[in-house]
């Protein structure tokens, strides 16, 4: 029998890692599938941007929201934060390669809802 950490993902679902309270990866998607969470890491796929340059790109987040966001994504070891020593303070962020790889799975999650909006429109036209 294979070793549980080179199971596929469905094996380990089934095993219930995710499914327990304590399991740390729940925090972590918790960030990652936050609304926010989804928009900064999409954002920053395009590459490097400044605070105000996100926070213009990812329309309807507030400050403090971006800032919370973006402290757990770097926490977490997807997004690098470089601060520049200038007045005033210049603050780049850009996704680490374990972001990078995150990103390419939330990126791929957007498309297909994007590409099958029509159909979930019509889908809850339907149930209303």
């Amino acid at each position: 029998m294979a070793k549980a950490s080179t199971g596929t993902l469905s094996a380990r679902l089934r095993r219930g890692e995710i499914f327990a309270v304590q399991c740390p990866s729940r925090t972590i998607l918790k960030h990652v599938t936050s609304r926010w969470g989804v928009l900064v890491l999409v954002a920053l796929r395009e590459g490097t941007l400044r605070f105000s340059d996100l926070r213009r790109k990812v329309g309807g987040v507030s400050e403090k929201m971006l800032a919370q966001t973006l402290q757990c994504l770097e926490r977490d070891g997807f997004v690098d934060r470089t601060v520049h020593p200038v007045i005033p303070p210049h603050v780049d962020y850009t996704l680490t390669t374990l972001g990078e790889g995150i990103g390419n799975h939330v990126e791929a999650l957007t498309d297909w809802i994007e590409n099958n909006l029509p159909k979930i429109l019509g889908a809850q036209q339907r149930k209303t």
